[in-house]
């Protein structure tokens, strides 16, 4: 591949984000152009391609030295991104054990994080984050007929729920913690009521406990963002898989006991009560948020709980908790970045968009305070994890400006990223406070080192939600929120993966 000089780069950065080191794409361009209206949600277009099952079929039995060459032929013959993205999904919801959720399950739970990676990428890049899914997908299947070969059941049709009897039978089976009445119960709710009901009782439950550090909060966002793009009609399999997920617990059944994960959450719900009415508006306030991380620091679960309800009875606005927690999300990550850090900020990405979508007024004041308390959560099992927490502050991050100017400050951050990733947040923080600061450049030059460098699921997951929710976080706080984010990107100076090389060779 061809590389590009200094020169270039800054030309190329103004004009389309490239990065020092990048390669030259150009291979892609044997494959049909995928512009920004070919990836985002169809479902009908979805709905009236033919059946899928055979696509399904060709990304099950294919084996992973030739699967990219097979869609490539797929591609030119004229299979879609939505038709890819679909059969991508239904095979790792059938053919991946959802337990734990993590491990090689994250083969399902990227393949919304890519999608987004896709969407925010530049035309001639789009197909790179499928294709990584794709054989990302492979090697999770051969872990799972290594861990005992599980595959998704079909329903028993003889003991489904009758339709006006499956909302409240799943309910049912969900909070008592039954796994056959849940599956039964929710492949007969999910035919028989529409989308905004079925994944409206999810967004709580995959907050309800801190089982999987988050994941399942992760799966219930993902598998709803999935479905907005590839149609409703792929429901079945995916929130059957969803059900038994949310399901998964150590030891007895967690509905009869006073389990540790489930505390904070049942704690919660009890606490719905005492936040005022029109808690939805409030002022925003940047000092609030920033206060707020002190109890992040040292509190517990319940006075983090305790104090975003003080917050809301104060008529603090939620952006300004929400800004605490993505703060506090970044914080812990710039303490001890690693696995379990790194999920701090993609947990909270997960619950702010279940806040963000879900229609019901008590579900989403439950959702934020779990997002609160989740974090005391995190800093628990980051201390028994180890190493020891480093002592960063993140509204304490001093800014360092960096010594080359506008694109140039670009390269400059990505390169200190593969050195020292502290000095990498000092320079994005003075960077982001100049007047002429362009940050969606700086994150479109990170996320297609991503495409470059990027060799795990947790590369696409964090960087899609890290990069998402700059923008969810207010004005006043997001750039520190951003400068925390480099302690797990790519810089320019890391090793190439090498699934480029391998894409342009199956297009060859």
């Amino acid at each position: 591949m061809s590389r590009i000089n200094r020169r270039e780069f800054v030309r190329h950065s103004l004009q389309a984000g490239a990065v020092v080191g990048l390669g030259d794409f150009g291979f892609l361009r044997g494959l049909p152009t995928l512009a920004a209206d070919d990836v985002k949600a169809a479902p009908n277009k979805v709905q009236l391609s033919a059946d899928i099952e055979p696509l399904v079929k060709l990304i099950e039995e294919t084996p992973r030295n030739r699967l990219l060459e097979e869609v490539a032929g797929k591609i030119k013959k004229g299979t879609t991104y939505q038709e890819l993205l679909a059969a991508l999904m239904l095979a790792g919801v059938r053919g991946i054990k959802p337990r734990p959720v993590g491990f090689k399950f994250h083969a399902v739970l990227v393949v919304n994080s890519a999608h987004l990676a896709t969407v925010a990428a530049p035309d001639a890049d789009r197909w790179l984050p499928l294709f990584w899914s794709l054989d990302y997908f492979k090697s999770s299947q051969e872990r799972n007929r290594q861990e005992g070969n599980w595959s998704m059941s079909p329903v028993d049709e003889a003991k489904l729920p009758a339709g006006h009897q499956a909302k409240q039978r799943f309910l049912e089976a969900m909070d008592t913690w039954d796994e056959e009445g849940a599956d039964r119960a929710i492949a007969s709710f999910v035919r028989h009521a529409g989308a905004i009901e079925v994944i409206e009782g999810f967004w709580r439950l995959g907050a309800r406990d801190f089982r999987d550090i988050g994941h399942k909060a992760i799966f219930v966002a993902n598998a709803w963002r999935t479905l907005q793009t590839i149609g409703w009609r792929h429901a079945e399999p995916i929130v059957r898989s969803l059900a038994f997920a949310l399901l998964e617990h150590e030891g007895d059944n967690p509905a009869k006991r006073d389990g540790e994960p489930d505390r904070p959450g049942r704690e919660n719900l009890k606490r719905l009560a005492k936040i005022r009415a029109h808690w939805q508006r409030g002022k925003p306030d940047a000092g609030a948020a920033t206060s707020f991380l002190t109890t992040l620091r040292t509190g517990s679960p319940a006075d983090v709980a305790e104090q975003i309800v003080d917050l809301l009875n104060k008529e603090v606005d939620p952006s300004s908790v929400w800004d605490g927690i993505f703060l506090g999300a970044g914080e812990l990550l710039m303490r001890q970045p690693g696995i379990v850090g790194l999920h701090t900020v993609t947990t909270a990405n997960a619950l702010h968009f279940g806040f963000q979508n879900a229609s019901n007024d008590e579900t989403r004041r439950y959702l934020l305070l779990q997002a609160g308390t989740f974090l005391p959560m995190f800093r628990e099992v980051m201390k028994q994890r180890g190493p020891a927490l480093k002592d960063l502050k993140i509204d304490a991050l001093e800014a360092a400006k960096p010594q080359a100017t506008g694109a140039g400050a670009i390269e400059e951050v990505l390169t200190e990223v593969s050195k020292d990733k502290l000095a990498a947040a000092q320079k994005t923080l003075a960077y982001l406070q100049q007047p002429d600061a362009d940050p969606q450049a700086l994150m479109t030059a990170a996320r297609r080192l991503i495409f470059l460098k990027g060799r795990d699921s947790h590369d696409y997951k964090f960087s899609s939600a890290a990069l998402e929710d700059f923008y969810h976080a207010t004005p006043a706080l997001r750039n520190r929120f951003l400068a925390a984010s480099m302690f797990n990107l790519h810089g320019t100076q890391d090793r190439d993966n090498d699934l480029v090389k391998r894409a342009r060779a199956a297009l060859a």
